[in-house]
């Protein structure tokens, strides 16, 4: 009962530094090995798969800068954009053997410093019949969603689809991804500016849905808007679970970074809370961390549990999931390879994760930045 009343008084301790509010907090343990699940909706719990310690099995690739998004084609290769160079590579091999080839460069890229650049990439659900491809990227003047199409090695003219995403040094999200729907689901921050997360007439710090021609798709809250759910401060990783289900890792400030299930016309309440909150007007996250041991950037699901890259915390997190988180998520390769931005499954199953450690704010090491095998 002491340990218990301990764990509750530092909690409340902790939750009095930000001035948030703040209710049901759980305690996490020194170690910052693992991290305690929050309540979350879903199907009855049942017993997720069970698996030994992940293990990096090879390197896909090195020497890269600031590699931040990844897309696998229909056959097995993939598509990986660089941040702060704006350049587009295609990685094709298999096992352990890839050769990297510079095949573009996005006309609209222009941000060389911060946290924008170009940044996510989705592969249109009818690729083998369109060849479509979809670009996140800071411009000029605003964050946007570009279109073009891959034939034969080359990528063709861009095309913007849509634009007016607030773009800033910070918090620029940039996630994208393909939904069960065959829609496209569009992370964006609140570019420093906290208000706009708030501002349902804002494309800042949400959630979009998108049709492929960048129209807000049939079924979204407002027919007239492509926000999906707001509150947001940072999203830097979406995937879909097996149900068809959105989840998102989210960026915090000082205090919490969340894994959160997505939920049409939800608020997650930036910038009024982060992690949980007794406030009913505002969805909890299923999973929190102290940023210290998170900075939760990419986002995967293979092998029974979601995989969080985590860029401060430089470990990878392993969330056991089966409808809701199932257990007590725990952390790997802590410090080992620095930090840790993308995590994508790949199509035999495993894990390809990139480090950032040339992002401006990691220690580079020989060979970085690298994207690495993973067995989960």
């Amino acid at each position: 009962m002491n340990r218990l009343a301990l764990a509750l008084l530092l909690a409340v301790a902790l939750a009095g530094c930000g001035g948030k509010e703040r209710a049901g907090q759980p305690a996490h343990e020194a170690t910052g090995q693992t991290a305690s699940p929050s309540a979350s909706t879903g199907p009855s719990p049942s017993k997720a798969s069970s698996s030994g310690a992940p293990r990096v099995v090879g390197t896909i690739a090195t020497g890269l800068s600031v590699p931040w998004g990844i897309a696998f084609l229909p056959d097995g290769s993939a598509l990986v954009t660089e941040r702060d160079t704006g350049r587009v590579l295609h990685l094709t091999g298999s096992g352990q053997e890839w050769k990297v080839h510079v095949v573009g460069h996005i006309a609209e890229h222009s941000i060389t410093g911060g946290e924008g650049g170009l940044l996510g990439v989705a592969v249109s659900p009818s690729y083998q019949r369109d060849h479509r491809v979809f670009f996140y990227v800071s411009a000029s003047s605003d964050n946007r969603v570009v279109r073009t199409t891959y034939r034969k090695g080359r990528l063709g003219t861009t095309e913007p689809v849509l634009t007016g995403i607030p773009v800033g040094v910070h918090h620029d999200g940039g996630r994208i991804a393909f939904g069960p729907d065959g829609y496209l689901y569009v992370s964006t921050g609140e570019s420093g500016v906290q208000s706009l997360a708030q501002d349902k007439s804002s494309l800042g710090g949400k959630i979009l849905r998108i049709t492929q021609s960048g129209r807000p798709a049939p079924g979204d809250p407002w027919s007239d808007s492509p926000v999906w759910s707001w509150g947001h401060r940072n999203i830097q990783g979406l995937v879909f679970d097996q149900a068809g289900r959105l989840w998102a890792s989210e960026f915090g400030d000082r205090e919490y970074d969340e894994l959160n299930l997505i939920r049409k016309r939800g608020n997650y309440g930036w910038p009024f809370v982060q992690g949980r909150s007794s406030n009913p007007a505002y969805v909890n996250p299923a999973v929190e961390w102290p940023t210290e041991e998170a900075s939760s950037s990419g986002l995967a699901l293979a092998n029974g549990s979601f995989w969080l890259a985590a860029l401060r915390g430089e470990r990878l997190w392993r969330v056991p999931v089966h409808g809701r988180v199932t257990g007590t998520p725990k952390a790997y390769f802590i410090g080992r390879y620095g930090r840790m931005r993308t995590v994508v499954t790949t199509p035999d199953g495993n894990l390809w994760l990139t480090t950032s450690n040339h992002d401006g704010r990691g220690d580079p090491r020989a060979g970085d930045d690298r994207i690495l095998l993973v067995r989960p």
